[in-house]
């Protein structure tokens, strides 16, 4: 009858200086496991052990020829590395973090601090600041806060709206900002770039129809003879109730659209004038098309910076010469109605990516969120927006 193999042993294991004793070993599993029990010993890595044995060198897989016996003493080699220190500052996964240490992360711009029913404030000078010439123009103002005359609530506004805008620059998202702006910008006629869209372009009338003897309804059509370059749409969302003498809240549902054209809506003049523009947006376009296959296999050049046509007529600064326009900023009202509710601004950052600022909180949103403001329910509900011009890129060919 043969002998029955041995399967638990225990041995000792003699390593520099050292000694350990009554070393657990099962020759059923691989050497690697006994190798794992001596780093955990030692601190020696078991690619960096050498356990030597009467009759050979332990491999990893198989424990070979080597014949093992109770008691016997294995001879290690190899120097143990330091262990890593722990770090001085855990790491943090994104679903543990708050929305303060999120927006830090992400270098997202910073909020500003509700001082008491401001957040519609604190949302327009969010919006405001999607416009980069405004902010230029802002920069090259050299007023002081402190002024005298006729002009100086404006001169006021302006050089506070200056500061708050290069603060908010320095500034990451994590920190408050407690400035804030109450007063209103004068602006110069002609050369401004911002104007708000009140006109109903058709609407129904009623007047004396010298044909008919009568009155007779008419409908009156209206046409734009320009466009701003930079165009704010406001709804309607907002009506007095008699009866109740209160302003409610209109929800209905208002579609818009990321990128708006409204070349139909301008008169013959302007359409023939703007044509130019707007072939040379297709060819750009036709061009980018073309080189798609190109440019997957090619890393673009983050070096080169992005130059764009621009998007006035020489001849009339603050216009838009091609009827584009690109939706870069939304301000949105919740709640049933004027005097209470909250307001928030959204702005793109990006083609994929836009900001919601709540206030001082500050968080990443998509597209599509962006779509969903269009009202019908108790959600956010777009009140006024923020339509720039569609840049048209030089291609590198044309620089």
């Amino acid at each position: 009858m043969p002998l029955k193999k041995t399967i638990n042993l225990t041995l000792n294991v003699k390593w520099g200086k050292e000694k350990f004793d009554a070393v657990e070993l099962n020759t059923e599993e691989p050497p690697m496991v006994f190798k794992a029990q001596l780093f955990a010993l030692t601190g020696v890595q078991p690619d960096r052990q050498k356990v030597m044995v009467k009759g050979g060198t332990l491999k990893d897989d198989e424990w070979g020829n080597i014949k093992l016996k109770n008691g016997m003493t294995l001879l290690m080699m190899g120097s143990a590395e330091a262990l890593p220190e722990e770090p001085a500052v855990r790491p943090m996964f994104v679903e543990d973090m708050t929305e303060e240490q999120l927006a830090s992360a992400m270098e997202l711009p910073c909020g500003l601090t509700n001082l008491g029913n401001t957040c519609y404030m604190n949302a327009t000078v969010q919006c405001l600041r999607s416009v980069p010439e405004l902010k230029t123009a802002l920069r090259r103002y050299s007023g002081a806060l402190r002024s005298s005359g006729a002009n100086a609530p404006s001169q006021y506004i302006t050089a506070a709206l200056r500061d708050l805008y290069e603060t908010m620059e320095k500034t990451s998202s994590r920190k408050e900002q407690k400035q804030t702006v109450s007063l209103q910008l004068q602006t110069p006629p002609k050369q401004t770039s911002l104007v708000s869209a009140h006109q109903r372009l058709q609407e129904e009338i009623t007047k004396m129809s010298p044909s008919l003897d009568r009155n007779a309804l008419y409908i009156k059509s209206s046409k734009l003879s320009r466009l701003p370059a930079y165009l704010t749409v406001q709804m309607v969302r907002f009506f007095y109730k008699e009866k109740e003498s209160v302003n409610a809240k209109v929800l209905k549902d208002v579609k818009f659209p990321l990128m708006l054209d409204v070349y139909e809506l301008c008169t013959t003049e302007l359409q023939e004038k703007m044509l130019p523009i707007r072939s040379k947006f297709k060819e750009v376009e036709d061009k980018k098309l073309e080189k798609q296959p190109q440019k997957v296999l090619k890393k673009p050049d983050a070096s080169k910076e992005t130059k764009y046509d621009p998007f006035s007529f020489p001849d009339d600064i603050g216009s838009n010469n091609s009827g584009y326009y690109d939706l870069q900023a939304v301000l949105t009202h919740q709640g049933r109605s004027s005097s209470s509710g909250h307001y928030v601004a959204w702005v793109k950052r990006k083609d994929d990516e836009w900001v919601k600022f709540d206030d001082d909180k500050v968080s990443v949103v998509a597209p599509e969120d962006i779509l969903r403001l269009s009202g019908g329910g108790d959600w956010h509900i777009a009140y006024v927006l923020l339509y720039g011009p569609r840049r048209l890129e030089i291609l590198e060919e044309e620089q």
